[in-house]
């Protein structure tokens, strides 16, 4: 099997469909775009000029590199239409079974037989909602948002995958520029998910137990572990710590995780006052009336410009 990837399909505009188009036309893949809401759609054209002119405004693209890439997006009304030509589906609908089993389906339909699907899911085992027929071509590429600035990729065969999927996609995705990471099977969360679940739930705790507020995590983060964890990772950040100290922290056993109970009160406290977040003006923190566009491009190009910085420091050790 040659994987040949020119023309990509992603079915889904919303939070990731759209950045994950972005990142397609900006590898110089004809790209088509598709989402069932035409309210979502219209807004993705939107953002994805946005996402362009704040890469622009970092030097990260120039003015034609963002116009070409935006060139090689069409938007489209049909699914059929997005994938009846495409060497790759990214699929980034809604993490809910049916519908992700429904989209697999509609794509079974039309797409080619030799198309690959590639499943952007943050969390479920997406192989056993594919139909049979696309076993041998269907494969997880999760992202991380923004993708367009956010270089990780999780890249997971099913138990069925063509052993050429994942090296295809790994060849594709370094070409862009970007870091995959490949699994020899799924792992639920992968990396850097399940890592997020542990801090969450660690400072959902202590916010649900009145330790602390979510000002102080925040500043604990920022002051005392993403300058090293930046740097180092975590593992290497534990070699200078000294191992020895490491293992004597865990026998001491004064840090007990969290138990899972599947819901926080901080949450549904937040989340039934209306407070969903940035796209609802607030969440932990009050946004005021700055819009939520506003708001992304300020954070895209924050993480821009620290990214540049430390790319800078590669190679130096």
């Amino acid at each position: 099997m040659t994987l040949e990837i020119q023309n990509v399909a992603v079915i889904g505009a919303g939070t990731m469909g759209h950045a994950l188009a972005l990142v397609h036309g900006l590898g110089g893949c004809d790209t088509t775009l598709y989402d069932r809401d035409p309210v979502v759609l219209a807004n993705a054209v939107d953002l994805i000029a946005a996402a362009c002119k704040t890469l622009v405004e970092a030097g990260t693209i120039t003015d034609d590199e963002a116009i070409d890439a935006q060139d090689h997006i069409v938007i489209v009304e049909s699914l059929q239409y997005a994938v009846e030509d495409g060497d790759l589906v990214v699929e980034a609908v809604v993490e809910k079974p049916d519908i992700k089993r429904a989209v697999f389906e509609e794509i079974d339909r039309y797409a080619p037989a030799q198309t690959i699907i590639a499943s952007n899911t943050s969390y479920l085992d997406i192989f056993p909602l594919v139909p049979d027929a696309r076993q041998s071509t269907a494969a997880v590429a999760h992202w991380y948002t923004p993708p367009y600035i956010i270089d990780l990729v999780d890249l997971s065969p099913g138990p069925q995958t063509h052993p050429e999927i994942i090296p295809g996609l790994k060849s594709l995705y370094e070409r862009f520029g970007k870091a995959p990471l490949v699994f020899d099977r799924l792992v639920p969360g992968y990396v850097a998910n399940r890592l997020q679940a542990a801090l969450n739930l660690e400072c959902l705790r202590m916010i649900d137990e009145g330790w602390v507020k979510a000002e102080d995590i925040d500043y604990s983060i920022r002051y005392g572990l993403v300058e090293r964890l930046a740097v180092l990772g975590h593992m290497c950040k534990m070699d200078y710590t000294g191992l020895a100290m490491v293992r004597n922290g865990i026998a001491g056993q004064t840090y007990q995780p969290p138990e899972n109970t599947g819901a926080t009160p901080a949450l549904d406290r937040l989340i039934e006052a209306g407070r969903n977040g940035v796209n609802s003006g607030s969440g932990f923190y009050d946004y005021g009336d700055t819009p939520a566009e506003t708001l992304f491009q300020n954070r895209d190009l924050r993480l821009l410009q620290f990214k540049a910085f430390l790319n800078s420091f590669e190679g130096d050790e």
